[in-house]
């Protein structure tokens, strides 16, 4: 997958609708909003029972072998497996080096209102913040 296929088409193509060459990163998107409510419950009871201060969700399309997985896209019929990890397995399996670890605290977000989502994608892998919604019931 190339650049423009991840980060939408550019704005000088056919000005045509994309024909499902959508990144990859909006069905993310969609996924996550659907996740938010259990993804939320999932961090507080690993910060509630002491298990760690910062959870970290890991958002994958195939195998990785870090964290628990807590929503299946299989079992959900979605596109994307989310896995419940935490900043403590991330150091421990030197995804965060420990001397970036006050860094990695620094941008990190309130986890009662943001969820920390470690995004793998066949690219690489990168940090995302997505907030949980405001007023839901």
């Amino acid at each position: 997958m190339d650049r423009e296929e991840l980060l939408h088409a550019t704005p000088e193509d056919s000005g045509e609708p994309q024909k499902k060459q959508e990144s990859p990163l909006v069905s993310l998107e969609k996924d996550l909003a659907f996740y938010a409510d259990a993804v939320k419950e999932v961090a507080i009871e690993i910060m509630v029972e002491g298990i760690s201060a910062y959870p970290i969700f890991i958002a994958h399309q195939h195998e990785v072998n870090i964290g628990e997985m807590i929503l299946n896209k299989e079992e959900l019929n979605t596109e994307w497996t989310i896995q419940a990890s935490t900043l403590e397995e991330f150091i421990e399996k030197g995804i965060i080096n420990k001397e970036k670890k006050e860094s990695f605290l620094k941008v990190y977000k309130k986890p009662e209102d943001f969820m920390c989502v470690f995004v793998i994608v066949p690219e690489g892998a990168n940090f995302i913040y997505y907030p949980y919604k405001k007023g839901r019931g």
